[in-house]
């Protein structure tokens, strides 16, 4: 994973853990039906993972770190699938999830086109109806702090809408929830 010490610290945390349960995950999934058969793209310490596995029937993890997937395998293995595998390259069928999500995980991503490349994927292995959501952190000095030889590469809210659409998806919104500097998205794939 491209963080920090500290970084990573912060997001293996429970308090990280707490605020995700309690604040990040109910915002950014608001009025979005996931289904069925969810994938989480970049679970990262599992905080996101460990909510979702027990909202929805079948859930898939793809984490890039290999020790990070390999620690998710032995703690949530049997109640959800984890791979180790990149979100731009996912080793999935087409059109098998009802929905995909990741959260807090895009600004790690290095360039603008990787994260094009995830939005692609996550286009191709969303079933008909299927909605792509999730949320981001926007730069603010604590995060410019926390994030200090660490990847950084934060969405840009006004460009994001189009970016969606190019990967195929219609109807992006993006909102903004100025409190607390975070982003979050939702599109469909008619």
């Amino acid at each position: 994973m491209p963080m920090n010490r500290a970084h990573r610290k912060l997001c293996s945390s429970e308090g990280w853990a707490q605020t995700t349960k309690d604040r990040i995950l109910p915002w950014a999934l608001e009025h979005v039906e996931l289904g069925a058969d969810v994938l989480e793209i970049g679970p990262g310490y599992g905080a996101n993972l460990r909510v979702l596995v027990d909202q929805v029937e079948r859930l898939t993890a793809a984490e890039i770190d290999e020790d990070t997937a390999r620690l998710l395998q032995s703690q949530w293995g049997g109640r959800a699938t984890v791979l180790h595998a990149d979100g731009a390259e996912l080793p999935l069928p087409d059109v098998a999830f009802d929905s995909v999500v990741c959260f807090t995980m895009l600004h790690h991503v290095p360039t603008v086109a990787h994260q094009d490349r995830i939005f692609a994927e996550a286009f191709r292995v969303l079933r008909h109806g299927g909605v792509f959501a999730g949320s981001d952190s926007q730069p603010g000095f604590r995060f410019r702090v926390l994030h200090f030889r660490d990847t950084m590469n934060t969405l840009d809210p006004a460009t994001l809408p189009a970016r969606l659409e190019r990967a195929g998806f219609t109807d992006p919104v993006v909102d903004l929830h100025l409190e607390s500097g975070g982003l979050r998205f939702r599109a469909r794939k008619v």
